[in-house]
């Protein structure tokens, strides 16, 4: 066979602000493949088939120099994420073609990885024949981190009232779907109606538009607050704050509010001792989590969405040079659901 495209998404420059399509990150098309003949080494050859749009992306787009929990990306470095290919030829004893596997892949249509461990690949088994897009959604990185958060730091009692700020997205739409199962009172809030009418659909008490809808009135309406998701941070977790209970638990998921800025200087941190409150900050993939909650979360959640009973919302967007658009529309929360970039069929 003779060598075809193997177009990828690459990090061109370190935005000031918003990430710019077609400036931050470019679509490229003048690498080749060889399928068939190109050396594995002992590895395999896998073609992707979908990858994740997340809202973590924007602070990987830094200088290199700026420590933080997520490697930076380096200029002229194509993109990776987490990601699900299917393997196309294999010399690694324990992978097979056909077998499909999650983790992080680069963002480009065909990859060669050397082995299961770095970086670290999942094999998929589908015994439900879900999209491969559930996985690096409900049943992905996000989904995770709902689940692993929650169970860890929630520490929910009868009678409890929850806050989830970004209650649309992958994570917030999972946690609320958590806090029902267990009899809670859930409000949430998104940014637009279509979000708000979505987070009404998985089971929240009270959904509102922050936008248009102070976040502050609803909570001394409906609050207090026993346990805050909090996935925006600045004013909101500062209305979280102001209507919160005595011994409420907040957890830090991601702050997305501050990810093209400078942040927002909280002003009444003074309630975290006043109200008794125990804030829990958290990365997904600290081994402590991973090890406690990933197998039971693999048992547990593919049924649960196979059946109907966990929902979700996915935002799927064809092709590798709409990468650029889908992190920008990210940030500014034009998704629609979980934002997911298909790259090929089977």
């Amino acid at each position: 066979m003779a060598p075809i495209t193997n177009a990828r998404v690459y990090f061109n420059e370190i935005p000031t602000g918003l990430p710019e399509p077609g400036k931050t990150v470019i679509y490229d098309e003048s690498q080749t493949i060889d399928l068939e003949n190109v050396p594995l080494h002992g590895g395999f050859l896998m073609k992707t088939l979908v990858v994740s749009i997340d809202p973590y992306l924007r602070g990987k787009m830094r200088d290199t120099s700026i420590r933080t929990y997520s490697k930076p990306y380096h200029v002229g470095e194509t993109l990776y994420n987490f990601g699900v290919g299917v393997v196309l030829r294999s010399e690694h004893p324990d992978v097979k073609p056909g077998e499909h596997y999650s983790g992080y892949v680069y963002f480009q249509q065909y990859e060669i990885h050397k082995d299961l461990k770095n970086p670290i690949l999942r094999k998929i088994d589908n015994e439900f024949n879900l999209p491969w897009s559930t996985y690096v959604g409900t049943l992905g990185m996000p989904g995770k981190t709902a689940y692993f958060g929650w169970n860890e730091f929630s520490h929910p009692e009868k009678g409890d009232t929850v806050f989830v700020s970004g209650g649309a997205g992958p994570v917030g739409s999972l946690v609320i779907q958590l806090a029902k199962a267990q009899g809670l009172k859930v409000i949430a809030s998104a940014g637009s109606e279509e979000k708000v009418a979505f987070i009404k659909k998985v089971g929240a008490d009270v959904a509102f538009n922050y936008k248009t809808t102070d976040t502050n009135e609803v909570l001394k309406k409906e609050g207090p607050v026993n346990i805050y998701w909090d996935n925006v941070g600045g004013p909101t977790l500062e209305a979280a704050l102001e209507n919160s209970a005595v011994e409420s638990r907040f957890i830090e998921c991601g702050m997305i509010s501050g990810y093209n800025d400078e942040g927002y200087p909280i002003r009444n941190l003074n309630l975290v001792f006043q109200n008794s409150i125990i804030m829990s900050g958290f990365i997904v993939f600290r081994p402590k989590l991973v090890n406690k909650y990933e197998e039971i979360f693999y048992k547990v959640l593919p049924e649960k969405v196979a059946k109907g009973e966990i929902k979700l919302n996915e935002d799927l967007t064809e092709g590798l040079k709409n990468v650029g658009q889908a992190i920008l529309d990210v940030q500014l929360g034009r998704n629609t659901g979980k934002k997911v970039i298909v790259v090929a069929s089977e």
